[in-house]
Protein backbone atom coordinates (compact mmCIF):
# COMPACT_ATOMS: atom_id res chain seq x y z
CA UNK A 1 0.00 0.00 0.00
CA UNK A 2 1.41 3.73 -1.22
CA UNK A 3 0.61 6.28 1.76
CA UNK A 4 0.30 9.47 1.12
CA UNK A 5 1.51 12.24 4.13
CA UNK A 6 2.98 15.13 4.26
CA UNK A 7 4.33 15.07 7.59
CA UNK A 8 6.11 12.51 9.87
CA UNK A 9 5.49 11.95 13.47
CA UNK A 10 7.90 10.67 15.98
CA UNK A 11 6.50 9.04 19.20
CA UNK A 12 8.94 8.31 21.60
CA UNK A 13 7.00 6.89 24.46
CA UNK A 14 7.59 5.67 28.07
CA UNK A 15 5.42 4.98 31.01
CA UNK A 16 4.30 8.30 32.01
CA UNK A 17 4.62 10.46 29.37
CA UNK A 18 5.67 10.54 25.50
CA UNK A 19 7.75 12.82 23.67
CA UNK A 20 6.87 13.73 19.75
CA UNK A 21 8.58 15.77 17.13
CA UNK A 22 6.48 16.55 14.01
CA UNK A 23 8.66 16.92 10.73
CA UNK A 24 7.28 19.02 7.79
CA UNK A 25 8.72 20.24 5.20
CA UNK A 26 12.02 19.70 7.00
CA UNK A 27 11.15 21.67 10.15
CA UNK A 28 10.66 19.63 13.22
CA UNK A 29 7.79 20.58 16.43
CA UNK A 30 8.86 19.28 19.58
CA UNK A 31 6.02 18.51 22.59
CA UNK A 32 5.91 16.15 25.79
CA UNK A 33 2.66 14.67 26.64
CA UNK A 34 1.24 12.69 29.45
CA UNK A 35 0.89 8.88 29.09
CA UNK A 36 -3.02 9.23 29.30
CA UNK A 37 -5.91 9.66 27.87
CA UNK A 38 -5.99 13.81 28.75
CA UNK A 39 -2.28 13.87 26.80
CA UNK A 40 -3.56 12.00 23.79
CA UNK A 41 -6.21 14.55 23.62
CA UNK A 42 -3.61 17.87 23.72
CA UNK A 43 -1.11 16.03 21.26
CA UNK A 44 -4.90 16.12 19.02
CA UNK A 45 -5.56 19.63 19.73
CA UNK A 46 -1.78 20.44 19.43
CA UNK A 47 -1.75 19.01 16.12
CA UNK A 48 -4.76 20.49 14.96
CA UNK A 49 -3.22 24.35 16.27
CA UNK A 50 -0.30 23.05 13.76
CA UNK A 51 -2.62 23.40 10.69
CA UNK A 52 -2.18 19.41 10.26
CA UNK A 53 -4.82 17.05 10.15
CA UNK A 54 -4.60 13.03 10.31
CA UNK A 55 -4.50 12.00 6.65
CA UNK A 56 -1.32 14.06 6.12
CA UNK A 57 0.88 12.73 9.18
CA UNK A 58 2.30 8.93 9.62
CA UNK A 59 3.21 8.29 12.80
CA UNK A 60 5.98 6.13 13.89
CA UNK A 61 6.89 4.57 17.11
CA UNK A 62 8.55 1.65 19.06
CA UNK A 63 7.35 -1.06 20.21
CA UNK A 64 7.52 -0.90 23.95
CA UNK A 65 5.45 -3.22 24.87
CA UNK A 66 1.93 -1.91 26.96
CA UNK A 67 2.85 1.60 27.54
CA UNK A 68 2.07 2.79 23.64
CA UNK A 69 -0.79 0.70 23.03
CA UNK A 70 -3.08 3.04 24.36
CA UNK A 71 -1.87 6.15 22.17
CA UNK A 72 -1.12 4.19 19.09
CA UNK A 73 -4.99 2.95 19.21
CA UNK A 74 -6.40 6.07 20.01
CA UNK A 75 -4.20 8.13 17.03
CA UNK A 76 -5.39 5.16 14.55
CA UNK A 77 -9.11 5.74 15.94
CA UNK A 78 -8.47 9.65 14.73
CA UNK A 79 -7.62 8.59 11.40
CA UNK A 80 -3.80 8.77 11.77
CA UNK A 81 -1.48 5.91 9.11
CA UNK A 82 0.36 4.46 12.42
CA UNK A 83 3.58 2.41 12.60
CA UNK A 84 4.26 0.60 15.17
CA UNK A 85 8.08 -0.52 14.84
CA UNK A 86 10.80 -2.83 16.55
CA UNK A 87 13.62 -0.56 18.19
CA UNK A 88 16.24 -2.53 16.51
CA UNK A 89 15.48 -0.90 13.38
CA UNK A 90 15.21 2.60 14.77
CA UNK A 91 18.39 2.07 16.78
CA UNK A 92 20.22 0.77 13.38
CA UNK A 93 19.08 3.82 11.58
CA UNK A 94 20.34 6.28 14.51
CA UNK A 95 23.31 4.58 13.84
CA UNK A 96 23.70 5.24 9.99
CA UNK A 97 23.04 8.60 11.18
CA UNK A 98 26.11 8.78 13.70
CA UNK A 99 23.46 10.15 15.84
CA UNK A 100 25.45 10.42 19.32
CA UNK A 101 22.87 12.31 21.50
CA UNK A 102 20.46 9.96 23.12
CA UNK A 103 17.36 12.31 24.60
CA UNK A 104 13.90 11.40 24.62
CA UNK A 105 13.44 14.40 22.48
CA UNK A 106 15.98 13.59 20.59
CA UNK A 107 14.77 10.12 19.84
CA UNK A 108 11.30 11.21 18.56
CA UNK A 109 13.21 13.21 16.36
CA UNK A 110 14.98 10.11 15.34
CA UNK A 111 12.13 8.23 14.97
CA UNK A 112 10.48 11.34 12.88
CA UNK A 113 13.23 11.26 10.53
CA UNK A 114 12.92 7.25 10.07
CA UNK A 115 9.15 7.13 9.14
CA UNK A 116 9.54 9.95 6.79
CA UNK A 117 12.41 8.01 5.20
CA UNK A 118 11.50 4.39 5.59
CA UNK A 119 7.78 4.67 5.55
CA UNK A 120 7.24 1.67 7.45
CA UNK A 121 3.87 -0.22 7.03
CA UNK A 122 0.76 0.58 9.19
CA UNK A 123 -0.03 -1.76 12.38
CA UNK A 124 -3.24 -3.41 13.19
CA UNK A 125 -4.66 -1.44 16.60
CA UNK A 126 -5.09 -4.85 19.21
CA UNK A 127 -8.77 -5.79 19.33
CA UNK A 128 -10.59 -4.30 22.72
CA UNK A 129 -11.02 -7.98 24.11
CA UNK A 130 -7.15 -8.28 24.10
CA UNK A 131 -6.75 -4.69 25.04
CA UNK A 132 -8.87 -5.60 27.96
CA UNK A 133 -7.13 -9.37 28.65
CA UNK A 134 -3.74 -7.42 28.91
CA UNK A 135 -4.92 -4.86 31.28
CA UNK A 136 -6.47 -8.16 33.78
CA UNK A 137 -3.18 -9.83 33.51
CA UNK A 138 -0.79 -6.41 34.17
CA UNK A 139 -2.92 -6.68 37.25
CA UNK A 140 -2.24 -9.98 38.05
CA UNK A 141 1.30 -9.13 37.61
CA UNK A 142 1.21 -6.09 40.29
CA UNK A 143 -0.48 -7.94 42.68
CA UNK A 144 1.65 -10.62 42.63
CA UNK A 145 4.58 -8.94 43.06
CA UNK A 146 3.12 -6.97 45.61
CA UNK A 147 2.51 -10.14 47.38
CA UNK A 148 6.06 -11.20 47.39
CA UNK A 149 7.21 -8.09 48.47
CA UNK A 150 5.18 -8.46 51.55
CA UNK A 151 6.11 -11.98 52.00
CA UNK A 152 9.47 -10.61 51.86
CA UNK A 153 8.67 -7.82 54.57
CA UNK A 154 6.90 -10.44 56.95
CA UNK A 155 9.78 -12.32 56.85
CA UNK A 156 12.45 -9.64 57.75
CA UNK A 157 9.95 -9.03 60.67
CA UNK A 158 10.26 -12.23 61.96
CA UNK A 159 13.92 -12.40 61.83
CA UNK A 160 13.84 -9.07 63.89
CA UNK A 161 11.46 -10.41 66.38
CA UNK A 162 9.60 -7.46 65.40
CA UNK A 163 6.31 -8.66 65.84
CA UNK A 164 3.61 -5.59 66.67
CA UNK A 165 3.63 -5.48 62.94
CA UNK A 166 3.05 -8.78 62.16
CA UNK A 167 -1.10 -8.93 61.88
CA UNK A 168 -1.07 -6.21 59.76
CA UNK A 169 0.75 -7.52 57.36
CA UNK A 170 -0.77 -10.82 57.44
CA UNK A 171 -3.94 -9.71 57.17
CA UNK A 172 -2.72 -7.74 53.88
CA UNK A 173 -0.78 -11.04 52.76
CA UNK A 174 -4.80 -12.04 52.97
CA UNK A 175 -6.17 -9.63 51.25
CA UNK A 176 -3.59 -9.72 48.35
CA UNK A 177 -4.12 -13.17 47.80
CA UNK A 178 -7.68 -12.71 47.44
CA UNK A 179 -7.46 -10.24 44.84
CA UNK A 180 -5.19 -12.45 43.35
CA UNK A 181 -7.68 -15.46 43.33
CA UNK A 182 -10.20 -12.78 42.40
CA UNK A 183 -8.02 -11.79 39.21
CA UNK A 184 -7.25 -14.96 38.02
CA UNK A 185 -11.41 -15.74 38.17
CA UNK A 186 -11.83 -12.51 36.28
CA UNK A 187 -9.43 -13.61 33.65
CA UNK A 188 -11.16 -16.89 33.11
CA UNK A 189 -14.56 -15.00 32.82
CA UNK A 190 -13.30 -12.99 30.39
CA UNK A 191 -11.98 -15.85 28.21
CA UNK A 192 -15.13 -17.27 28.08
CA UNK A 193 -16.48 -14.41 27.16
CA UNK A 194 -15.14 -14.75 23.80
CA UNK A 195 -15.43 -18.00 21.72
CA UNK A 196 -12.50 -17.38 19.97
CA UNK A 197 -9.98 -16.97 23.16
CA UNK A 198 -11.82 -19.93 24.74
CA UNK A 199 -10.49 -22.14 21.59
CA UNK A 200 -7.38 -20.64 21.60
CA UNK A 201 -7.05 -21.19 25.77
CA UNK A 202 -7.59 -24.42 25.17
CA UNK A 203 -5.24 -25.20 22.39
CA UNK A 204 -2.74 -23.43 24.22
CA UNK A 205 -3.15 -25.47 27.27
CA UNK A 206 -2.60 -28.74 25.37
CA UNK A 207 0.94 -28.01 24.80
CA UNK A 208 3.19 -29.68 27.68
CA UNK A 209 4.50 -26.91 29.49
CA UNK A 210 2.05 -24.69 29.65
CA UNK A 211 -0.69 -23.97 32.46
CA UNK A 212 -3.69 -21.41 32.50
CA UNK A 213 -1.87 -18.47 33.61
CA UNK A 214 0.79 -19.10 31.14
CA UNK A 215 -2.05 -19.91 28.67
CA UNK A 216 -4.07 -16.06 29.12
CA UNK A 217 -0.35 -14.38 29.28
CA UNK A 218 0.17 -15.70 25.34
CA UNK A 219 -3.26 -15.19 24.27
CA UNK A 220 -2.72 -11.35 25.44
CA UNK A 221 0.02 -11.69 23.45
CA UNK A 222 -0.58 -13.72 20.25
CA UNK A 223 -4.20 -14.24 19.80
CA UNK A 224 -3.39 -12.66 16.52
CA UNK A 225 -1.17 -15.07 15.23
CA UNK A 226 -1.41 -13.48 11.59
CA UNK A 227 0.59 -10.94 12.72
CA UNK A 228 3.46 -13.24 11.91
CA UNK A 229 4.63 -14.42 9.13
CA UNK A 230 6.56 -17.12 11.00
CA UNK A 231 7.75 -18.88 14.03
CA UNK A 232 10.86 -16.99 14.05
CA UNK A 233 9.09 -13.61 13.53
CA UNK A 234 7.30 -14.80 16.70
CA UNK A 235 10.53 -15.96 18.47
CA UNK A 236 12.20 -12.47 17.43
CA UNK A 237 9.33 -10.54 19.17
CA UNK A 238 10.14 -12.09 22.36
CA UNK A 239 13.67 -11.41 21.91
CA UNK A 240 14.53 -15.58 21.74
CA UNK A 241 16.86 -15.66 18.28
CA UNK A 242 20.39 -16.29 18.61
CA UNK A 243 22.84 -13.20 18.09
CA UNK A 244 26.29 -14.20 16.40
CA UNK A 245 29.20 -12.13 17.50
CA UNK A 246 31.91 -13.11 14.72
CA UNK A 247 34.49 -10.70 12.50
CA UNK A 248 36.84 -12.42 10.64
CA UNK A 249 39.08 -14.80 12.55
CA UNK A 250 39.97 -12.62 15.68
CA UNK A 251 36.48 -11.96 16.91
CA UNK A 252 34.30 -15.63 17.57
CA UNK A 253 32.24 -15.09 20.76
CA UNK A 254 29.52 -17.42 22.19
CA UNK A 255 26.15 -16.57 20.58
CA UNK A 256 23.37 -15.00 23.07
CA UNK A 257 19.80 -14.32 22.67
CA UNK A 258 19.41 -11.02 21.19
CA UNK A 259 17.36 -9.80 23.73
CA UNK A 260 15.49 -7.18 21.64
CA UNK A 261 11.72 -8.18 22.03
CA UNK A 262 8.97 -7.88 24.29
CA UNK A 263 11.30 -8.84 28.24
CA UNK A 264 7.94 -9.58 30.04
CA UNK A 265 7.17 -11.97 27.27
CA UNK A 266 10.70 -13.40 28.35
CA UNK A 267 10.29 -13.46 31.61
CA UNK A 268 6.81 -15.07 31.49
CA UNK A 269 8.08 -18.00 29.46
CA UNK A 270 11.25 -18.63 31.55
CA UNK A 271 9.26 -21.25 34.05
CA UNK A 272 6.97 -23.00 31.36
CA UNK A 273 10.31 -24.10 29.29
CA UNK A 274 11.69 -25.17 32.32
CA UNK A 275 8.63 -27.68 33.11
CA UNK A 276 8.65 -28.60 29.12
CA UNK A 277 12.46 -29.86 29.84
CA UNK A 278 10.92 -32.25 31.69
CA UNK A 279 7.01 -33.12 30.43
CA UNK A 280 7.18 -31.88 26.68
CA UNK A 281 8.83 -34.54 24.24
CA UNK A 282 9.84 -32.24 21.57
CA UNK A 283 11.79 -30.01 24.06
CA UNK A 284 12.75 -33.05 26.22
CA UNK A 285 14.81 -34.43 23.22
CA UNK A 286 16.12 -31.05 22.13
CA UNK A 287 17.55 -30.96 25.71
CA UNK A 288 19.06 -33.87 25.22
CA UNK A 289 20.91 -33.38 22.12
CA UNK A 290 22.12 -30.28 23.38
CA UNK A 291 23.15 -31.70 26.59
CA UNK A 292 24.97 -34.66 24.55
CA UNK A 293 26.61 -31.14 22.51
CA UNK A 294 28.50 -30.00 25.85
CA UNK A 295 26.09 -26.49 25.59
CA UNK A 296 25.57 -24.91 28.88
CA UNK A 297 22.50 -24.65 30.80
CA UNK A 298 21.50 -21.07 30.38
CA UNK A 299 22.37 -21.66 26.42
CA UNK A 300 19.61 -24.78 26.61
CA UNK A 301 17.17 -22.88 28.38
CA UNK A 302 17.10 -20.09 25.97
CA UNK A 303 16.80 -23.21 23.56
CA UNK A 304 13.61 -24.60 25.03
CA UNK A 305 12.44 -21.13 25.25
CA UNK A 306 12.71 -20.41 21.48
CA UNK A 307 11.26 -24.03 20.67
CA UNK A 308 8.34 -23.43 23.10
CA UNK A 309 7.47 -20.08 20.78
CA UNK A 310 7.41 -21.98 18.21
CA UNK A 311 5.13 -24.69 19.21
CA UNK A 312 2.67 -22.17 20.18
CA UNK A 313 2.56 -20.75 17.03
CA UNK A 314 2.21 -24.07 14.79
CA UNK A 315 -0.55 -25.11 17.42
CA UNK A 316 -2.51 -21.11 17.15
CA UNK A 317 -1.96 -21.36 13.62
CA UNK A 318 -3.20 -24.74 12.52
CA UNK A 319 -5.75 -24.61 15.12
CA UNK A 320 -5.06 -27.90 16.12
CA UNK A 321 -4.19 -29.09 19.62
CA UNK A 322 -0.53 -30.02 20.65
CA UNK A 323 0.27 -33.26 18.67
CA UNK A 324 3.76 -34.77 19.25
CA UNK A 325 4.46 -35.44 15.60
CA UNK A 326 2.73 -32.23 14.08
CA UNK A 327 4.27 -30.11 15.92
CA UNK A 328 8.00 -32.00 14.98
CA UNK A 329 6.95 -30.70 11.67
CA UNK A 330 6.17 -27.16 12.26
CA UNK A 331 7.82 -25.74 15.05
Amino acid sequence: MTIKTTAALGIDISKNDFDVALLRLNKFKNKKFVNNSKGFSQLASWLKGLGVSAPEVHVAMQAKGVYGESVATFLHDQGFYVSVVNGARVKGFAQSELSRTNTDKKDACVIARFCEALKPTQGVPTAKEIRELKALFRRLEALQEALQEMLQQEQNRVADSDSILLPEIEDHITDLKLRIKQTKQAIDDHIDNYPKLGKQHELLESIPGVGPTTSAMLLSAFSNVEDFSSAKKMAAFCGLTPRQRQSGSSIRGRAKLSKIGDSRLRKSLFFPAIVAMQHNPIIIAMKKRLLKAGKCKMLIVGAAMRKLVHIIYGVLKTRTPFNENLSRATA
